[in-house]
């Protein structure tokens, strides 16, 4: 790995890019909302902390983009575009998420006394398990998962040839919202793990005690208590009592009414024993996640039928129309042709009459 060093060429960041607004300030540095000059698109500039080389968050640096670089596009992970170092720090150009952050939206939602509803909840669970699914198969963990590195985009809407609103998005789920996985800083492999601790409030316990064999289930574990605060726990404890209660396989308190089976996941999810908790590809095909995902395929499916049936029924009309058309020419074409055979019989019988003989009386005399 080569470390970052200081440059003395013309800053491209400040050469390609218009910045906007600050939008994030994390442990790795701080996030720019800015306008590419070139394509006139909008995207998220992370810039590292000063000073970089030679610590440790030039690991986290190039960590996250050696993981960029292994995972490649997934609709369900923050799209990675390029990074450079420049004047000591590091500088990653990933996909803007318009929507901010889960944990943007869960402090208005305190705000307002709010909880996502069991539908939304089932839609994070779902779509963020589709993301490390992905980094699983990967051969990768992301190992920080929580609110604040799930990101938030809302599909736009198009208008369609005949009026009719088109999504952009690469995959259709009911509540017009995708869920992405960001901030790879602790991304490491399942088979040669570099471990760097992240958040000890989702920090499963096998990690603490450094006990790597079952690295994706950690992740697990995290996703199960983002679940939780997204449907109104209390904030988290760093240690204590509480923190240790749930790592014996309790559920903190969620002050609205959940199905039991739906909180029989959230608890399985994170049980003490890392072998017991299901695998994200397991969690996707979850009868409590299915049938939302079921119904959002579904009336996908539904939808395509009813386009196709429309354009069977487009194409049996013009067919129609073509030989409605044709039997009009044929039609017209055929009076023209008996009136022509009829016009041709009269001329005809005239001039056979003024042909005719007629009776002529000789006497010959001898």
């Amino acid at each position: 790995r080569c470390p970052l060093k200081e440059s003395n060429m013309v800053s491209r960041y400040r050469k390609e890019f218009l910045e906007l607004e600050k939008i994030g300030v994390g442990e790795f540095g701080s996030v720019y909302k800015c306008i590419k000059r070139l394509d006139g698109c909008v995207y998220a500039i992370k810039r590292s902390k000063r000073p970089l080389a030679g610590s440790s968050d030039e690991q986290l640096a190039l960590r996250e983009v050696y993981a960029h670089a292994v995972l490649g596009h997934h609709p369900h992970v923050v799209r990675y575009y390029s990074a450079w170092a420049e004047d000591d720090h590091m500088i990653i150009q990933n996909e803007y998420c318009n929507g901010g952050s889960l944990q943007d939206m869960l402090l208005e939602n305190a705000k307002l006394g709010q909880y996502l509803p069991e539908t939304e909840l089932k839609e994070i669970l779902l779509q963020v398990s589709m993301g490390l699914k992905y980094i699983h198969n990967s051969g990768l963990v992301h190992l920080d998962i929580k609110p604040s590195n799930i990101f938030i985009c809302h599909k736009m809407a198009v208008a369609g040839p005949a009026g009719q609103e088109e999504s952009d998005s690469e995959d259709e789920f009911s509540s017009g919202v995708v869920y992405k996985i960001g901030d790879l800083g602790h991304v490491t492999s399942i088979t040669n793990p570099q471990v760097e601790e992240g958040d000890r409030r989702f920090l499963a316990n096998e990690i603490l005690q450094e006990q790597y064999c079952y690295l994706p289930k950690a992740d697990i574990f995290a996703l199960a208590l983002t679940v939780a605060l997204a449907a109104g726990t209390a904030p988290l404890p760093h240690n204590g009592a509480m923190w240790h209660h749930i790592r014996e396989g309790n559920i903190p308190p969620i002050p609205q009414k959940l199905p039991h089976l739906f909180l029989e996941l959230l608890k399985l999810m994170i049980h003490p024993d890392p072998v017991e908790r299901p695998s994200a590809s397991a969690l996707i095909k979850h009868p409590v996640l299915s049938p939302s995902r079921e119904k959002a395929v579904q009336l996908q499916k539904q939808l395509n039928v009813e386009k196709c049936k429309t354009a069977m029924l487009e194409r049996e009309l013009k067919a129609a129309r073509l030989a409605e058309t044709l039997m009009k020419d044929q039609t017209l074409g055929s009076a023209k042709l008996q009136e022509s055979e009829t016009s041709s019989k009269q001329n005809s019988k005239r001039l056979v009459g003024g042909k005719s003989c007629r009776s002529v009386s000789f006497t010959l005399g001898y």
